[in-house]
C-alpha cells in the first residue's frame, strides 16, 4: 500500500503524511527566520502575545492558559518572562483583590509587529517562486483545506455527486 508508518497510530497514506511534513517544514522555517531576523520571541511567547493581542482587553492568566490549552502553571512562568522582557505588564482585576489581569505592552505589540513582518517577508519570498496563477491556486486549495468540513449529507464536495 506503501504508507508511511506512524509509531503513535494507524498507517497515513502518503500524500496525508506528505502534507504534514511539508506544512510543518514550511512553518518550522518562516518561525525560525523570524528568529533569526531578530525578533527574539520563541515560539511559545510570540502565542502568547497573539492570544493577548487578539484578547478584546486584559485577560486573567487562568484565562489565557485555557485560550492557549496549557496548565495555568505554565502560563505563569511564559507571563514572568514575558513581562520581564517588557512585553506585558499585570494588572489588579477590579473583579477580583486575589487575581491579575496580564495585558501586552506596546513593547510586545511592536515585538509581535517586528515578527510579523519577518515571517511575512519569508511567505512572500516562498510565494514569490511560483506564478501568479499556481500563488492564486494554492491559496484558494489551503483556503479550501482550512475551511470547515461539510456536514455529511450537506452536498459538500465530500460528498458523491446526485446525494
Amino acid at each position: 500500500m506503501g504508507g508511511v508508518s506512524d509509531p503513535t497510530g494507524p498507517e497515513m497514506p502518503d500524500d496525508a503524511a506528505a502534507l504534514v511534513e511539508v506544512l510543518h517544514t514550511l512553518m518550522r522555517d518562516l518561525r525560525r527566520e523570524a528568529v533569526v531576523s531578530g525578533d527574539g520571541l520563541t515560539p511559545g511567547q510570540a502565542r502568547l502575545l497573539r492570544q493577548l493581542h487578539r484578547a478584546d482587553g486584559p485577560l486573567r492568566a487562568v484565562d489565557l492558559a485555557a485560550a492557549l490549552d496549557v496548565a495555568p502553571r505554565s502560563v505563569t512562568s511564559k507571563v514572568d518572562q514575558a513581562e520581564a522582557d517588557g512585553y506585558v505588564r499585570r494588572l489588579p482585576d477590579p473583579t477580583d483583590r486575589r487575581a491579575r489581569l496580564v495585558e501586552l505592552t506596546p513593547a510586545g505589540r511592536e515585538a509581535l509587529h517586528h515578527q510579523w513582518v519577518g515571517r511575512r517577508s519569508g511567505a512572500a519570498a516562498r510565494l514569490h517562486r511560483l506564478d501568479a496563477g499556481e500563488r492564486a491556486e494554492l491559496l484558494r486549495l489551503l483556503g479550501r483545506l482550512t475551511a470547515p468540513a461539510p456536514a455529511p449529507g450537506s452536498g459538500g464536495a465530500a460528498d458523491p455527486p446526485g446525494r
